[in-house]
């Protein structure tokens, strides 16, 4: 069959291509559409969908965000489904809230948007001496959170909005102490332990395992003492660099792209202009925008009878804080910087002419060009290098296509060498020895996975033929050979006595601490006056005190309805431990971040009565539904 498929190349290609173009037609692009909306839809609110995307990316700022607040936090407590439903029911939350304040027209005034900011105490310590926010400082705090200060600020004022939606309800409403120990205690509540280990480490030294016991392991687990499989190989390399090499540019075709290319290598006009600003943004009524064009109509009328006084009309009237005191002023800017009707007044304008009032989406300018940088015209012969350059990658990059095919078809057709693939396209054939199915360090075509897969095809290894073309990056085509193969095979115990000692012995070791830990437990239960245990350590989910998180989780599981309590914990490799629970301490609220707090009170808030409440009636007046079961 393979034989046939080689002599009728051409054949197969187009039955393929009769196969595939209508199964493409009628399923590719519905799953590309699918794959570029997100993926599956797993809410609705008000009309509005919740992507699988959007979710995941929901629960990963979410789990950021306390391990930031609670640094020693185990984040797998939250990579349960239980979690992971908890931060969708809170994403249909806060866009029920979102579309709410939208409905009722809530927002927040630039006022008290700074006094939130003002507030922040992490704000507050960005401040400088004399009072003034120093902005670098700012930037790079919510750069770390991937945020910009617009981004931020917006989320704030955003959240102002939903408290105003919910303060109706909320502040009025109450909930019991009982659930907001529940709430609370599940991080915060601590525990006085006293811990006995019994490491592995601790018992290494009397093991001495037999040769008997060594072989007997050797035999069990054959499957951890083998060499991996290893190939050394041949293999080509076509991209832009090798087709390039040998293109040569004519020289009448050479002027001519630099007589198509003069203004782009002469580089981009740039003009200064000063402006002045009436603010007007697209959110205000049409009676707001008529007043501001107004204004700016006055304006342009004083700019018309006195231009020299532009620049102090500007400083006086300007909204545009940034420039206002410049004199309007907004030095030297190319095509591109400013939004279209600016830049399109701004390039009709000569030097020293005021253009009329001009719209754009923050509101009515008035603009005056003050100077032209006109580009500098770079001679032939001093863009002659990069010129051919330019050229010649495009040259290549036309001409690859046919190379790949060449190159695609000939390793296929003959693929008992790499050579005839070579020459026809002036390759090298490289060499690259003791290579394993996982990549190693170094930047060669044989490192990369993509081909390593190609060579430790089955195909590849029992036949010992050419890999496909096998495409590594953009323009990049490689394929290989075999040239000597050894596969996995076990080691024998000699060569590996050694590491199957260091495995038994630990084996044992940790058989004998675990027996030793629960023969301790056994004797400590039952006569605990005669346990003699280490200082007592206070523990809670924040606070682990350098014990595993393992060791902490059973402490604070253990039932305290009786103390002191015992539990014994396998702590797997690392051995074995005993635990007495002495006591329950409160949660020290010193310890509870005021972010934390509020965090807590609000989803305290949201799990009373009335939250649930309130959220069901939120949830039917703008039709939210969770399409998923829950987990």
């Amino acid at each position: 069959m393979f034989d046939f498929v080689r002599k009728h190349t051409r054949v197969m290609q187009f039955l393929l291509f009769l196969l595939i173009f209508p199964s493409f037609v009628l399923f590719g692009l519905e799953g590309y559409n699918r794959f570029k909306e997100g993926g599956s839809t797993v809410a609705t609110v008000d009309g509005h969908d919740i992507t699988q995307a959007e979710w995941d990316a929901a629960h990963r700022s979410q789990v950021e965000r306390m391990r930031s607040s609670m640094p020693n936090v185990d984040v797998k407590l939250f990579d349960t489904p239980e979690a992971k439903y908890s931060t969708l029911e809170r994403l249909v939350r806060d866009r029920l809230l979102q579309v709410a304040a939208s409905q009722l027209r809530l927002g927040a005034s630039d006022a008290r948007l700074a006094a939130e900011l003002q507030q922040n105490p992490t704000i507050a310590a960005l401040r400088r001496a004399d009072g003034t926010l120093d902005i670098e400082r700012y930037r790079q705090l919510l750069a770390t959170q991937g945020m910009s200060p617009e981004s931020f600020e917006a989320q704030v004022r955003g959240d102002l909005a939903s408290r105003q939606v919910m303060s109706g309800v909320g502040v009025t409403s109450f909930s019991s102490a009982a659930l907001a120990d529940v709430t609370l205690n599940a991080f915060y509540e601590q525990r006085q332990v006293q811990v006995a280990r019994f490491a592995q480490s601790d018992y290494v030294a009397h093991i001495n395992p037999t040769e008997a016991d060594l072989e007997t392991y050797y035999k069990a687990n054959a499957d951890k003492f083998q060499s991996a499989e290893r190939a050394d190989i041949e293999y080509v390399v076509l991209n832009l660099a090798a087709v390039q090499k040998d293109i040569a540019v004519p020289e009448a075709e050479l002027k001519t792209y630099y007589e198509q290319n003069t203004a782009r290598l002469a580089g981009l006009e740039e003009r200064r202009a000063s402006h002045i600003l009436i603010n007007a943004d697209k959110g205000a009524s049409a009676a707001e925008r008529d007043a501001a064009r107004a204004k700016a109509q006055a304006l342009l009328a004083e700019v018309q009878k006195s231009p020299n006084q532009f620049a102090e009309l500007a400083r006086k009237n300007s909204q545009d804080t940034g420039s206002a005191a410049k004199g309007g002023d907004l030095d030297f800017f190319g095509r591109g910087a400013m939004v279209k009707p600016f830049e399109e007044a701004a390039f009709a304008l000569k030097k020293g002419e005021t253009s009329g009032v001009v719209e754009t989406e923050f509101g009515f300018h008035i603009i005056r060009v003050t100077d032209i940088k006109q580009p500098e015209q770079k001679s032939f012969e001093s863009q002659r290098a990069k010129l051919e350059q330019e050229v010649r990658s495009q040259l290549a990059q036309r001409k690859f296509a046919e190379a790949a095919e060449q190159f695609t078809n000939i390793v296929y057709e003959q693929s008992d060498s790499l050579k005839p693939a070579a020459e026809r396209l002036k390759l090298d054939v490289q060499q690259a020895s003791n290579l394993g199915r996982e990549p190693v360090a170094g930047n060669t075509a044989a490192n990369n996975p993509k081909l390593l897969a190609a060579v430790f095809s089955q195909d590849s290894i029992e036949k010992k033929r050419n890999t496909e073309a096998v495409e590594l990056a953009t323009n990049v085509l490689a394929a290989a050979r075999i040239t000597s193969y050894s596969p996995a095979r076990t080691l024998p115990l000699d060569e590996v006595k050694t590491r199957v000692r260091e495995q038994v012995v630990a084996q044992l070791a940790t058989e004998r601490a675990r027996a030793e830990g629960a023969a301790k437990l056994a004797e400590w239960k039952a006569s605990p006056d005669a346990a003699k245990l280490p200082a007592a350590i206070v523990v809670s989910r924040e606070s682990k005190q350098a014990q595993p998180s393992a060791l902490v989780e059973a402490a604070l599981r253990a039932s305290t309805q009786t103390l002191p309590a015992w539990v014994g914990v396998d702590l797997g490799t690392s051995g074995y431990a005993v635990v007495k629970v002495e006591k329950v301490l409160p949660r020290d609220a010193a310890n509870v971040s005021g972010l934390a707090r509020e965090r807590e009170q609000y989803a305290q808030w949201w799990a009373s009565a009335e939250g649930l409440a309130y959220y069901k009636l939120l949830k039917e007046k703008f039709k939210a539904e969770i399409k998923i079961a829950r987990l």
